[in-house]
């Protein structure tokens, strides 16, 4: 694999993002890579998932150049089979699953992160779901997660501002369960360690109980992202938005 990798360590496998040039803005290849590593990790015998990011990001979120090239419904479909594929592999993996961000996680980079159980972040990283800056929505399941972890009268303000969050802001409304200093593998260290000493399959059966009541709803709302997403990219709201950040510029909607 070029852009991920995975590693397993007896009870712990670990999934990094590998494309840190490019702040891991997750292209075509790098979301098919991600889907086979998850794929993999879940069917390992792995207790505990790492999730994290190399280089300055966790995940600036979908490539812009995919965004570019042109509206291609097979290359849509696939794409968001792909997309979907990750969140519920993630989400559903009986395994306990930590995130541990730094730099930024945006958009779908942060959607990925919210799939995990224990979702980490650096002190100094910043957070934001920031699909409406270029006219689109949430996806990957943002919708769902976000409403889980803040609400959704939390979530909706959220996505529509596209605000960026502190560490300590998004920590302060729930959106977190720590903080840490320094790289990501050693935030998470204490966490790792913590659950080694825990009866881990009883959590893992907790998880199992709660996702059982609430998986219906995750996949139904894939289905109105998709849905929602593949209307907002014919939108003059999206091409403005696409323009203005390659020309570095505040887009002008217009309604």
């Amino acid at each position: 694999m070029d852009y991920i990798q995975y590693e397993l360590k007896g009870p712990v496998a670990e999934i990094v993002l590998n494309r840190p040039d490019a702040h891991h803005a997750l292209n075509e290849q790098m979301l098919f890579e991600l889907k086979e590593a998850c794929e993999k990790v879940s069917e390992s015998e792995a207790l505990i998932v790492l999730l994290r990011g190399t280089g300055k990001s966790f995940s600036a979120g979908g490539d812009i150049r995919m965004m570019t090239s042109g509206h291609d419904p097979d290359q849509f479909r696939q794409l968001m089979d792909t997309i979907e594929a990750i969140t519920l592999t993630l989400y559903e993996m009986k395994k306990v699953t930590i995130a541990a961000v730094h730099g930024a996680a945006a958009g779908l980079g942060l959607s990925l992160a919210l799939c995990a159980d224990i979702v980490l972040a650096e002190k100094n990283a910043v957070l934001a779901m920031n699909f409406i800056g270029i006219g689109l929505v949430p996806d990957g399941g943002g919708h769902y997660l976000l409403k889980k972890r803040i609400g959704e009268a939390k979530a909706k303000k959220l996505i529509w501002s596209g605000k960026k969050l502190s560490a300590e802001e998004a920590a302060g409304m729930g959106l977190l369960d720590g903080t840490f200093n320094g790289e990501p593998a050693e935030g998470a260290r204490p966490y790792v360690e913590t659950l080694l000493a825990s009866p881990l399959l009883a959590m893992i059966e907790t998880k199992a109980i709660f996702q059982s009541l609430h998986i219906d709803e995750l996949k139904k709302v894939l289905a109105l992202e998709r849905s929602a997403q593949e209307r907002m990219r014919m939108t003059k709201d999206h091409q403005e938005g696409i323009r203005a950040f390659l020309e570095k510029r505040e887009p002008k909607f217009q309604a």
